[in-house]
């Protein structure tokens, strides 16, 4: 089976664990803040603060941009349900706005001056347009799990030019992977201080008269990254240039390979920009079809996502007469294709091969 996606691990991988795993630091110690520096280093952001998963950021970062009951949140139709459910996490109500047909992420002209929140997420890698916003709601977090090593004309994605803070994934099949993790930069201190505080019990280290005493001064979690995962971090993050360029040539020979298929491609980057290409999703006639004849070739194709507005959690979001055309006409046909910086251009040939016998089954 070719998978959708997958880790690459190399030697220098299995070296970095293995150092931590003979070290006197199992959890969270000397190498998350070795990875959290080296987060800010490549982004350019003041703060980086790790969590163990992205999902876990985002609910850090609602808590401590002060999101709670009566907030309005929006997000996109078309990513996971973490995006929504964040605001859910602090008592906020998530809300949609429909995506853009031409980038497939959140259509940023439709926020209004009234909405509290926006949740930002760049579908399959490609950066959101934050600088076109014609209001900038009172907080703005760029879910950019897929996007780490994308740039835009502001720099690299992460650098919070224009949001309060990003958030990014470390699954497997990310750019970058700790097995599981997340992390999300800011630039402003007090935020990075109360995520730092909500991922550990809400508790203050300040130094005091005793050496054992803390504070816990809220209700926080244990939201912890380990140093076993932040090492291999390190090691993963030395070589983002090259597993970026490599995605995008993938995606590039993609482009080549399926020029004149009955498909439907994924948006671009526009010049200036860099896709982060954590995923090659298209749109194709017969889904479930298709996905199903894929599957049974031996090709691992997913489908990312089943739009939020379509789960039962989703109850509580209101839809509006017209729905939301864009993502729901976009899901209807949408596939993942493999991609990933090991995936050799003969396993790509083998996915287009299949690919077009397939389609050309269901015409």
């Amino acid at each position: 089976m070719i998978p959708y996606g997958r880790q690459s691990i190399d030697d220098s991988d299995v070296e970095a664990v293995t150092r931590v795993l003979r070290s006197d630091w199992l959890t969270t110690g000397p190498a998350v803040e070795e990875f959290e520096r080296a987060v800010c280093s490549y982004t350019g952001a003041r703060h980086a603060v790790a969590f163990n998963s992205a999902t876990s950021a985002l609910h850090g970062a609602c808590h401590a941009t002060g999101l709670g009951t009566g907030d309005v949140v929006h997000t996109s139709p078309l990513t996971f349900m973490a995006s929504a459910n964040c605001a859910r996490y602090v008592g906020a109500r998530p809300a949609l706005l429909d995506i853009d047909e031409a980038t497939w992420n959140i259509d940023v002209t439709r926020v209004d001056a009234a909405v509290d929140a926006l949740v930002a997420v760049d579908y399959a890698g490609l950066p959101v347009d934050l600088s076109v916003l014609p209001h900038r709601p009172r907080v703005v977090i760029q879910d950019s799990s897929h996007a780490l090593g994308a740039l835009t004309p502001d720099g690299p994605v992460g650098n919070c030019a224009h949001s309060d803070v990003t958030v990014f994934s470390f699954h497997p099949v990310k750019p970058v992977t700790t097995a599981e993790g997340g992390m999300a930069t800011t630039n402003d201190d007090e935020l990075a201080a109360r995520m730092r505080r909500f991922r550990s019990h809400g508790i203050d280290r300040s130094p005091r008269a005793n050496a054992w005493e803390y504070d816990a001064v809220e209700v926080g979690y244990n939201y912890r990254l380990t140093d076993v995962q932040a090492a291999l971090g390190i090691s993963q993050l030395a070589r983002i240039e090259q597993f970026s360029l490599r995605r995008n040539e993938i995606a590039a020979r993609y482009r080549d390979l399926l020029a004149g298929f009955p498909i439907i491609l994924p948006p671009q980057a526009p010049t200036g920009w860099r896709h982060g290409y954590h995923l090659f999703a298209v749109r194709v006639p017969e889904r479930a079809t298709v996905f199903r004849r894929l599957r049974e070739e031996g090709i691992g194709v997913q489908v990312h996502y089943v739009p939020v507005h379509h789960h039962t959690v989703s109850a509580d979001i209101e839809i509006p007469p017209e729905g939301f055309p864009v993502a729901d006409r976009v899901y209807d046909g949408l596939i993942s294709l493999p991609i990933y910086a090991d995936l050799t251009d003969a396993e790509q040939d083998t996915v287009v091969a299949t690919l077009e016998r397939v389609l050309a089954e269901v015409r």
